[in-house]
């Protein structure tokens, strides 16, 4: 992948010798980079639409005192400054954040091969390439998952390698986790958004310069220096995102989250989450937890769907390991001693509606493709 014109358009924008960009992936998988007019926003460098798995994506703009804050504050995280590896799409803002990070450190990043989507051969041929004594990458759950599945111990060799691995993009089980500190691999989850110049949380702690606060219904704000200057040519919705109160700005999330004595944040799920059937409220987050407890299930996803019966019932869209990609049953599926062991965990909450298949439905950036797969357990429930 050719990332040098997506370096030049991005270095001449940080030293305002040209225009905010956005970054996009053409037919042939290179980088697109496309001059953004930003009327009303000073020191615009680049434009990232949000990751659009709950609505129309929004143009997030970034200023170059937002993400120098953001590079800055992750380096001192991080304990120095080394080379990138790129494996994520360039249209998102972690794809972004690889290319800015190595601008503002003087280094050259490296990008592997994604014409052919995410392999571990591609990724451990392309961190074989990196030639700085230090090293980091930024990956989402599904792609660390996989390269933890393969067999090669080259892939482990250089996984092994980074000085730090940013995770993020996606809830990280806490089997996976376990896996990669287990394997040695330096793995530091990361939270945030594209409001937030990408992840503002490590491991549960705000990067210095970032504020965090949890509102009175439990939703995280995030504050501080990193934040985005707003949405291009949606005032409304800049103004519903991002508020002022006493003198600083914040922007709120769509997340609940709980803070505990030492004030690490735990994210318990989206506001959204929380689903109303037969008049009791449900929390896809808490069902999904218990739905991977079970042998064979090696993701799931939770969601409501239209009944008449109950108003909303709860559905799943589980991913079976050993079975196929796609919808459709595989041989690890046992319906009827899952149904079992979900009515005994979850009783009433137990999903009436699930949906087997190879893995989930994710978009380009690791976020599971929430829309897509909520119309999938529509269909399937309204068809029983």
């Amino acid at each position: 992948m050719n990332i040098e014109p997506a370096l030049k358009a991005l270095a001449a924008a940080i030293h305002g010798e040209g225009p905010a960009v956005e970054l996009s992936a053409g037919p042939d998988g290179e980088p697109l980079v496309t001059p953004v007019p930003t009327p009303g926003f000073e020191d615009a460098v680049a434009v990232v639409r949000t990751s659009g798995s709950t609505g129309a994506p929004k143009a997030t703009v970034l200023t170059v005192d937002a993400l120098a804050a953001s590079s800055m504050a992750t380096a001192f995280a991080l304990k120095g400054e080394g080379q990138w590896l790129l494996a994520l799409p360039l249209q998102y803002v972690a794809g972004v954040q690889v290319l800015v990070r190595s601008l503002f450190a003087g280094t050259r990043p490296w990008a592997m091969d994604l014409s052919e989507g995410f392999t571990a051969d591609a990724f451990t041929a392309a961190a074989l390439e990196l030639t700085d004594n230090i090293r980091f990458t930024s990956l989402v759950p599904t792609q660390l998952q996989r390269l933890l599945a393969d067999p090669s111990a080259d892939t482990l060799a250089v996984l092994r390698r980074f000085n730090g691995i940013l995770l993020g993009g996606a809830p990280a089980s806490a089997e996976l986790l376990e896996s990669a500190r287990d394997a040695g691999l330096r793995v530091v989850t990361t939270y945030g958004a594209a409001e937030t110049c990408g992840g503002c949380v490590y491991d549960g702690y705000p990067l210095e310069g970032v504020a965090l606060r949890l509102a009175e219904d439990g939703r995280i704000h995030l504050g501080g220096a990193t934040l985005a200057a707003g949405y291009l040519d949606a005032p409304g919705q800049t103004a519903e995102a991002f508020v002022e109160e006493d003198g600083s700005r914040w922007y709120r999330t769509n997340d609940l989250g709980m803070l505990d004595p030492d004030g690490r944040l735990t994210v318990l799920g989206r506001a959204d989450d929380v689903i109303i059937t037969g008049g009791v409220k449900v929390s896809a987050a808490h069902v999904q937890a218990e739905l991977e407890k079970s042998d064979g299930v090696t993701a799931a996803f939770v969601a409501g769907v239209t009944s008449a019966k109950w108003g909303q019932a709860v559905a799943a869209y589980v991913a079976v390991a050993g079975s196929s990609s796609g919808d459709g049953p595989g041989p690890a599926l046992d319906g009827a001693a899952w149904a079992d062991e979900w009515h005994r965990t979850l009783g009433l909450l137990a999903p009436k509606t699930v949906l087997p298949a190879g893995e989930l439905i994710m978009l380009p950036n690791g976020k599971p493709d929430r829309l897509a797969m909520i119309e999938r357990l529509n269909e399937l429930h309204q068809g029983k």
